[in-house]
């Protein structure tokens, strides 16, 4: 008996057969198959590629995600989640299914807080979110280190170290997991003190020191601060501050006709959107009443999204909460791996998210919202921010990146243990030796290729008449 996406439940198997059922997958698809791509003579441009990804998008802000995409390889690379899908799509399948994040680049891991305030490190990003076989998931973050390293300027020896590192985490991660219980599995999470730990040892004292400063910066990065970066008091009223095109208050953007058609529908979305929540944590949120709503501008792919944030008040002027209430369109790998079960695509991103992470946002939700466009929109919600910290990447050093690398490894072979079968895929990549020389030849193979789609979307862009911002 086959689940909802049709995989064999991985309980129905007795662990001989799993390890059996990764050893064949072997024979389908030989570890070193990994290492091999090239583009297909069929390829599409990237910019026809990008271009039609963002026909649904706001286009008064698309220039800002060419201008962030044009930057650099590396944060072209983190724009174009749906090339690499592309260019997936067509290599041999395992079949190990797990659920993926989609967009597992190293920029979309971090630090953040959980329920019991507790700071951990995970996957943070969910948009992209599908079940699909777990390579995907691994080669994109292998060819983001490699981007990442050429970026950095690290030498070939250098990059070298931070991919073999990465990948054989992953792989004695996910041994380590398939040793263990179904609920211990579900149980791990990687705290800061796990990360000293696990791989701080030994380290120099400066990388300690950068380490306990990033942990200290993100226990600040709270709902106060955010209350002083992001509004202002009006008339004795608390609002959000103007500084477009990156954030701009509802009555920067819309009619006052349209800014009350908006009011309402974003006051009974919340009210809607709570259903989506446990009882107990709908009970929170419904003590606090919105105030201001403003759009934001976030990221590199998702740019041109429809990106809100919500103003919330509590018990007095000291008790904000904010909400960041984010457009999720398809998952750039469903014209690849089949369409999501869920028929709103922000349930589909909050479903993996709290699949994949060992602990997600209390507020995390979802809901369909009619726009001020006519079209219905899917979103989810979720603390804009609550102890959040990002990895400095473009600052470390070859060690910091080799340590950063590990802890990606371990906590994506965690996401897809929860998810996934890891005692059959422990079996398929064995002792690691030819999985990490296949990841590190794809990752270079395929930041190559990144670096001429990058040329070509920046001689793409050169051509054309520049382009300003507007609301």
């Amino acid at each position: 008996m086959t689940d909802e996406n049709g995989r064999e439940p991985v309980a129905a198997s007795t662990p001989e057969e799993r390890i059996a059922n990764g050893r064949a997958a072997r024979a389908r698809v030989q570890r070193s198959t990994h290492g091999e791509w090239t583009p297909p003579a069929d390829r599409r441009s990237v910019v026809d590629q990008l271009a039609e990804q963002e026909t649904t998008r706001v286009q008064s802000l698309v220039p800002i995600r060419h201008e962030r995409m044009a930057v650099s390889p590396f944060t072209f690379y983190r724009g174009a989640a749906n090339v690499m899908a592309a260019d997936l799509s067509g290599e041999p399948d395992t079949g190990l299914q797990v659920q993926l994040c989609g967009d597992a680049h190293l920029a979309n891991f971090g630090g953040f807080a959980t329920p019991e305030r507790t700071l951990i490190f995970d996957i943070n990003d969910f948009d992209e979110t599908l079940p699909g076989p777990f390579e995907w998931d691994l080669k994109r973050l292998a060819a983001s280190f490699e981007v990442a390293g050429r970026s950095n300027e690290f030498s070939d020896r250098e990059r070298r170290t931070v991919l073999n590192a990465m990948t054989l985490s992953y792989v004695r991660a996910m041994h380590e997991f398939s040793l263990m219980s179904n609920l211990d599995i579900w149980y791990t999470r990687l705290t800061t003190d796990d990360l000293a730990k696990r791989w701080g040892t030994g380290k120099p004292e400066a990388l300690l020191a950068n380490f306990r400063r990033l942990v200290a910066k993100a226990e600040t990065k709270d709902r106060l601060k955010a209350m002083n970066k992001l509004t202002t008091v009006t008339d004795g009223e608390v609002r959000f501050r103007s500084d477009p095109p990156l954030l701009q208050p509802v009555s920067e953007i819309f009619s006052s006709s349209e800014q009350q058609e908006l009011h309402d529908t974003v006051v009974h979305s919340i009210a809607t959107y709570r259903r989506s929540l446990q009882p107990d944590r709908r009970a929170v949120l419904e003590r606090y009443r919105f105030v201001d709503l403003a759009r934001k501008v976030v990221g590199v792919g998702s740019v041109g999204t429809r990106c809100w944030v919500a103003l919330m008040m509590g018990r007095d002027g000291q008790d904000p909460l904010f909400l960041q209430v984010k457009e999720a369109e398809r998952s750039v790998m469903e014209p690849y791996l089949g369409a999501s079960r869920y028929q709103f695509h922000g349930r589909r991103v909050v479903e993996g998210q709290r699949l994949m992470q060992s602990s997600s946002d209390i507020f995390l939700g979802w809901d369909r919202v009619p726009g001020v466009d006519g079209r219905d929109h899917d979103y989810y919600f979720r603390q804009l921010w609550d102890w959040k910290v990002s990895a400095e990447i473009d600052t470390m050093t070859p060690i910091a990146l080799t340590v950063y690398a590990q802890a990606c490894g371990f906590t994506l072979a965690r996401a897809h243990a929860r998810t996934g079968d890891p005692i059959a895929i422990a079996a398929y990549l064995g002792g690691g030796k030819s999985i990490v020389r296949a990841m590190r030849r794809f990752a270079t193979v395929y930041a190559d290729q990144n670096e001429r789609d990058h040329a070509e979307f920046v001689s793409h862009l050169a051509a054309k008449e520049p382009a300003s911002v507007t609301t």
